[in-house]
């Protein structure tokens, strides 16, 4: 187990160098310049001059790269082109928001998911099978920014029920349109995923057996099937995590949430290459972690699965 998760930690370092030097290379080739986005309109080409100097555009991307990089080793993110902080400071103010949203949409899409899955698999061609069928299908189809502005208009405008944007004073209240908005998509995989695997467990040789013993359904169901269908269940749900905090940017618009969605957003928009980076390679950090977390806690729901051992016992 040890080496397996050491195995994996090493894998960290091709990652980065791989995703920064994408990264870095996108922001590169992008239309426009930093320096001009720094003063106003009409600014002198000496003015220029100066500040492509202090932050390092006028020399080769290659170069520019190899400072970040050596910068990044002795724990430096670099700081704002924009807003002339560093970038660590950037990420402790906006990071939390992004998450506390995204787990709230987690545990919608987890509560949600699973037991429209389970309740579409238990009670198979029946009205709510359908039901859940067309509700997975409309929510997969219907574009997210979409999504959101019709909660804004529903719940916001026409009910005034919740308010329909910014964070508030981080009640409760702030969080539900937006994190049903951010668990849209994902809640419909989730249950197709759920249902598909509560069928082949249900079909099982062990499942005919426990009902031949005279076994109650819902005792069959929670405690023989679903600790099994949730081994597929529980990767989607590991990943989505970091995919929701990562794929919130169109939320954190819609709702003008102070998330690193935004952030993110408005820093490609101004060419700020060390907060897109910085951003990014926590959103990195986090993906890593919690595919290690998901393969981890396979040998607690599967005792035959042992990692780092290729034979299946």
């Amino acid at each position: 187990m040890f080496r397996y998760i050491a195995k994996r930690l090493l894998q960290v370092v091709p990652v980065v160098i791989g995703v920064t030097l994408i990264i870095f290379l996108l922001m590169f080739i992008l239309p426009g310049d930093p320096a001009r986005m720094l003063v106003q309109k009409g600014a002198s080409p000496e003015v220029l001059q100066v500040i492509r100097e202090k932050y390092g555009l006028n020399q080769p991307w290659y170069v520019q790269y190899g400072k970040y990089m050596w910068n990044l080793l002795h724990g430096d993110f670099g700081t704002s082109i924009r807003f002339k902080r560093p970038v660590l400071d950037i990420i402790k103010d906006y990071y939390p928001n992004s998450i506390r949203l995204a787990l709230v949409a987690l545990i919608i899409e987890a509560v949600a998911g699973i037991a429209s899955g389970i309740i579409s698999a238990v009670k198979r061609h029946s009205f709510l099978d359908v039901l859940v069928t067309i509700s997975t299908t409309i929510l997969v189809a219907m574009p997210v920014f979409w999504f959101a502005m019709l909660l804004q208009v529903s719940f916001g405008l026409k009910w005034d029920i919740l308010p329909i944007s910014g964070m508030g004073d981080g009640s409760w209240r702030y969080y539900v349109l937006p994190a049903i908005a951010l668990a849209s998509v994902n809640t419909a995989f989730t249950a197709r995923i759920m249902r598909s695997s509560m069928l082949e467990v249900i079909d099982c040789n062990y499942i005919w057996v426990a009902r031949a013993k005279g076994l109650s359904e819902r005792k069959i169901i929670l405690k023989h099937a679903l600790k099994n269908a949730l081994i597929p269940v529980i990767t989607i749900l590991g990943l989505d995590l970091g995919t929701l905090i990562g794929s919130a940017i169109l939320t954190e618009t819609v709702f003008s949430w102070p998330g690193i969605g935004r952030v993110i957003y408005l820093a490609i928009l101004q060419r700020d290459v060390p907060v897109v980076m910085g951003c990014t390679l926590i959103l990195v950090f986090i993906f890593i972690l919690l595919n290690l977390i998901v393969d981890v806690s396979y040998t607690y729901l599967d005792p035959r699965i042992r990692l780092g051992d290729r034979r299946a016992v």
